[in-house]
C-alpha cells in the first residue's frame, strides 16, 4: 500500500497573480507526482482552498485535476480545514463531493442521550484502509469535537487505519509557535497507524506512544512572504507500507527556485542600502527565481521611501527573475516619530491612537472627530457577506460612510 498525506494550500491566498499561479502550479504537480509514484489514495487534511467560495479560474483547474484522479481510479479523501468555512457552515468539500471528485471522511452522528460523537470510517475499496477524521474550524471551535469523541468503538476497530485531523496539537507545536492555543494529542483515539494533520504549516513528524506516528507535512506551498522566506518551499509525505512495516518519506516540492536576501539597515543610508542590494545579486544567476527582500533596522538618514527600489527591481527584473517581494516592517527612518501609547488595555489602544491625532484639520471639533473617526473606522471594518457582490459591498460601504458624514 502507498499513499500520500497533503495539507494546507490554501488556493487563493495570494493577491499577487504569479504566486496564485505558482500556489496552483504546487497542486497540480504534487498530483503529477502522486500519479507518477502509483499511489493508492491521497489525503488533503484540510484547506485546499482559503476560503468558501473561490475564484471560478482557480476551480476550473483543481477540478479538472480531480477528476483526472478519478479517471485514474485514485481516490481523493479530505477533511474541511479552518479555512474551507462559510459563516454558514457551507464548504466547496461538499460540492466536489457531491460532484463524485472526492471523498469527506469526516462522517459520524451524535448520540442523542449521551451527546458523544460517533465518527464512522471510510473503507478504502483497493487497500482495506479505514480513514476517518475531524474536521477543522477557526478560533479551536473543534476542540468540542474532540472532547465528546467517543473513542472505544475507533480504538477497537481491527485493521490499517487512519486518522486525519486540522487543529493544533501541543505535542506536535514548533517553537516559533509555542504561544499558540492548542490542544493535547491524548484527545485523539489511540491505536491509529497514522495521523494525517493539517493546520500548522511546519512539517512535523513524532512518534506517540499508543498513537503511532503523528505527521504535520506543512503547507503545500508558502502561504505569505514569511513562510515563503522560511521554508522556500512546500512539501508532502509519501507513505509506503509493507510487510507489516510503514516507511513516512518526505517529499519536498519545488515548483521555482528561492533566493531570499536580508539586510540590517542600521546606520546606513539609502544610497548604501541600494548599492549592496544591486551588489549582492550582481553575479548570481536569478533567471526564474522567486526573490524575498527583508530590510530592516534604521537609517542614518534619510527615509525608508528613498532607497531606489525602482532601480533594483529593474535591474533583478532585466536578470530574468520571476518576481521580487519585500518586507520593510522593521526599516525605520531617523525623521520617524514614535507614536507613544501609555500601558492600556487592547480595546482601548485605538482610541488612543485617534485622540494622539486629532486636530490635524480643523472641519470638525475635536469631540466630534473623535466619534465621527471611531464611526468611521468601524463602518470600514465591515466584511463582505456570503453571496454579496463586489459592487454591492462596495455600495454599501460608501452608502455607510456617506451617512457618517452627512453627505448629500
Amino acid at each position: 500500500m502507498k499513499y500520500a498525506h497533503l495539507a494546507d494550500l490554501h488556493l487563493g491566498s495570494w493577491k499577487e497573480a504569479k504566486m496564485r499561479d505558482l500556489s496552483t502550479k504546487a497542486f497540480l504537480t504534487a498530483i503529477d507526482q502522486c500519479i507518477e509514484k502509483k499511489v493508492d489514495f491521497i489525503l488533503f487534511a484540510g484547506d485546499i482552498f482559503n476560503t468558501s467560495l473561490p475564484s471560478l479560474d482557480t476551480l476550473k483547474i483543481v477540478t479538472k485535476k480531480m477528476k483526472e484522479l478519478k479517471d485514474k481510479d485514485i481516490p481523493l479523501y479530505v477533511i474541511a480545514g479552518s479555512h474551507d468555512f462559510s459563516p454558514s457552515g457551507k464548504t466547496m468539500v461538499d460540492v466536489l463531493e457531491n460532484a463524485g471528485l472526492l471523498k469527506n471522511v469526516c462522517h459520524g452522528k451524535v448520540h442523542p442521550d449521551t451527546k458523544e460523537l460517533h465518527l464512522s470510517f471510510t473503507i478504502d475499496p483497493k487497500t482495506g484502509a479505514k480513514i476517518t477524521g475531524i474536521l477543522g474550524r477557526k478560533g479551536q471551535l473543534d476542540k468540542s469535537y474532540y472532547q465528546n469523541l467517543h473513542l472505544h468503538n475507533l480504538e477497537q476497530e481491527p485493521g490499517y487505519k487512519i486518522f486525519m485531523f486540522h487543529t493544533t496539537l501541543s505535542e506536535m507545536k514548533p517553537k516559533h509557535m509555542e504561544k499558540i492555543e492548542s490542544q493535547p494529542a491524548s484527545l485523539l483515539p489511540k491505536k491509529f497507524n497514522y495521523y494525517a494533520g493539517g493546520h500548522i504549516h511546519h512539517p512535523t513528524k513524532i512518534e506517540l506512544g499508543g498513537y503511532g506516528t503523528l505527521t504535520y507535512p506543512g503547507a503545500l506551498f508558502p502561504n505569505n512572504f514569511a513562510e515563503v522566506e522560511k521554508y522556500s518551499h512546500g512539501g508532502y509525505y509519501l507513505i509506503t507500507v509493507e510487510n507489516n512495516q510503514q516507511i513516512v518519506e518526505q517529499i519536498p516540492l519545488k515548483v521555482i527556485e528561492h533566493l531570499a536576501f536580508s539586510l540590517n539597515c542600521s546606520n546606513k543610508s539609502p544610497e548604501v542600502i541600494t548599492f549592496e542590494i544591486l551588489n549582492n545579486f550582481a553575479n548570481q544567476n536569478v533567471s526564474n527565481t522567486l526573490i524575498t527582500l527583508r530590510l530592516s533596522g534604521t537609517l542614518s538618514s534619510g527615509k525608508a521611501s528613498d532607497i531606489n527600489y525602482k532601480n533594483i527591481f529593474n535591474q533583478l527584473y532585466a536578470q530574468g527573475a520571476y518576481l521580487i517581494m519585500k518586507n520593510t516592517t522593521h526599516l525605520l527612518s531617523p525623521e520617524f516619530d514614535e507614536v507613544t501609547i501609555a500601558a492600556s488595555l487592547p480595546e482601548n489602544v485605538e482610541e488612543e491612537v485617534i485622540k494622539e491625532h486629532l486636530q490635524q484639520q480643523s472641519f470638525f471639533e475635536k469631540e466630534a472627530e473623535l466619534q465621527i473617526t471611531k464611526t468611521f473606522l468601524q463602518a470600514l471594518n465591515t466584511a463582505k457577506k456570503e453571496g454579496e457582490t463586489v459592487t454591492d459591498f462596495q455600495e454599501r460601504v460608501i452608502e455607510e460612510i456617506e451617512r457618517i458624514l452627512k453627505i448629500e
